[in-house]
């Protein structure tokens, strides 16, 4: 027998307070089936729930049946998400690498667009994944009274609220706020891994920086050059040195009065 629903009191929250805003980049866009004009707003709504259950969706991780029935209207939006929480993805992701508190937390944030009500909630829900699977647990959010009267069938979940009136900030993302792995999980695949730098780097801004042609490039080459080790010098045996080859000759031109020797030169120079 399955436990029902446990009773939890909703505290205060951001999502719960009616006001009036003023649209700007903060504000989150609402996909809807109802405002769709061309094929381009449905990959637009596709793509956003991939962002919104998913966060990044790698082309494997695409539900291509899924989507050709959103395409050709056999499904609602409702539908198409609860088919994106029960994929396989979804369920290695976050099921398999979450304990049921954590999983439970990241799936209200994704599907009702707010954070859990405190650890009552979280105690609640996480009594129906552990009683009813992940199926009834994504069935009981999909169905609930929240979701239809903030959602529907047409309106894709979103972060509702980020923007506080009395906060120079808003609320952080959930994929920001709610990293994917536990701490757990984190420290078994092996980060965040430290950096060792060795070297200490300066950032020196681009107005500070010598320009072509300032003294500051000249004194920076001959602190290298001073820096630098003397080349050793060469040790060189005289036995390897050529001394005939190296010293110069010069031929002196003469006038020669034998014609024997003259026509002896010149048929040596022809054969040179």
């Amino acid at each position: 027998m399955a436990i029902p629903l446990l009773n939890y009191s909703p505290v205060t929250q951001n999502s719960r307070v009616q006001g009036y805003e003023i649209p700007g980049d903060d504000q989150p866009k609402i996909y809807s089936t109802q405002n769709i004009l061309s094929s381009t707003d449905t990959d637009d709504l596709i793509e956003a729930a991939y962002r919104q259950i998913f966060f990044h969706a790698f082309k494997s991780d695409r539900e291509k049946f899924l989507e050709s029935q959103l395409r050709s209207n056999q499904i609602t939006v409702r539908d198409f998400v609860r088919g994106l929480l029960l994929s396989e993805t979804y369920r290695n992701s976050f099921y398999k690498m979450n304990n049921n508190y954590r999983f439970v937390e990241q799936t209200v944030q994704r599907v009702l667009g707010r954070d859990v009500f405190g650890n009552d909630e979280t105690i609640a829900w996480s009594i129906i994944v552990a009683t009813k699977g992940i199926e009834g647990f994504v069935d009981a959010l999909l169905d609930s009274d929240e979701y239809l009267d903030s959602f529907g069938d047409d309106i894709l979940p979103y972060q509702r609220r980020r923007v506080l009136p009395s906060r120079s900030e808003g609320e952080r993302p959930f994929n920001i706020k709610s990293p994917r792995y536990d701490e757990y999980y984190r420290s078994i695949l092996g980060f965040p891994k430290p950096v060792f730098q060795t070297s200490i780097r300066r950032f020196v801004p681009q107005e500070q920086k010598p320009k072509a042609g300032s003294p500051e490039l000249f004194m920076n080459m001959a602190r290298g050059l001073s820096n630098s080790q003397p080349l050793p010098a060469q040790r060189v045996s005289a036995v390897s040195v050529n001394f005939r080859a190296g010293v110069p000759y010069r031929q002196v031109n003469f006038p020669i009065n034998d014609p024997v020797a003259a026509a002896a030169v010149a048929k040596a120079k022809q054969g040179a």
